[in-house]
């Protein structure tokens, strides 16, 4: 098989050999992709420079296999500007994709969605808002998508005032005041709106919505912790000069 100007990102890359680099790319049309560049880790000129993430490419590769190898790559577009905050966020969807992605199942939406979760970061939307909308998107394209607009028990209309408990194989539940102990993750139906219509002008919704978040996502990502949430949180506990600094 031969693929020709194909979009892409590079979304992780490693030694492969004294000379060759591993490169995992996510693209449009193929999904995750795993290409070997030859001759990579020699190169220190342009064609080196471009195999870092958060530069949109157009790529070139042939290979029937697992791997294949990468025989073109030019530059799509100027390399994202991510610092600080920004930049461990975008190491932290590219380990998401990693982790939770087959090879070679096409995910065009998802493609799209990382390209605009990237100028989220780099914009004004804020870190927290743009990694709750891929989040999002992620576990819709792999088949886990949320329940946001009825209650999962009786399906009614999620009400904006209304607490409910959140359980993964089902959606959410409204919370009786009675209740007792609860398995899920509690969040107020005002929050679930606002990711369903994409409106996140109540600051209050952020942190439930990472909660909600946090607990779907580790039911697919295993026991095996984020090397990118580590390292945020490395980086969170140092003395600060600012407040409001994003934990994904």
């Amino acid at each position: 098989m031969r693929v020709q100007q194909q979009p892409a990102y590079v979304i992780h890359h490693h030694d492969y050999s004294e000379t060759s680099l591993l490169l995992e790319l996510v693209t449009r049309d193929y999904g995750r992709v795993g290409v070997i560049a030859k001759g990579a880790r020699r190169g220190r000129g342009e064609r080196r420079a471009l195999l870092n993430p958060f530069t949109p490419l157009r790529v070139d590769w042939s290979g029937k296999g697992e791997l294949g190898v990468l025989t073109g790559v030019e530059a799509a577009g100027a390399p994202l500007a991510l610092s600080g905050e920004a930049l461990y966020c975008g190491f932290y969807i590219n380990e998401l994709m990693i982790r939770l992605l087959h090879r070679h199942d096409a995910h065009v939406q998802l493609f799209s969605g990382y390209q605009q979760c990237l100028q989220g970061l780099q914009g004004d939307i804020g870190n927290d808002v743009a990694l709750r909308l891929f989040e999002y998107l992620l576990l819709q394209e792999i088949g886990y998508g949320l329940v946001l607009e009825r209650d999962a028990f009786d399906n009614m209309p999620i009400v904006a005032d209304q607490v409910y408990e959140y359980v993964a194989d089902s959606g959410p539940r409204r919370v009786a005041a009675d209740a007792g102990q609860h398995t899920g993750a509690l969040v107020r139906g005002r929050s679930l709106l606002a990711l369903a219509e994409g409106r996140f002008d109540d600051p209050e919704v952020m942190p439930e919505l990472k909660r909600l978040m946090r607990m779907l996502l580790a039911r697919h990502l295993g026991d095996k912790p984020l090397n990118s949430r580590r390292l945020m949180q490395s980086v969170s506990r140092r003395p600060k000069a600012s407040q409001g600094e994003t934990e994904t």
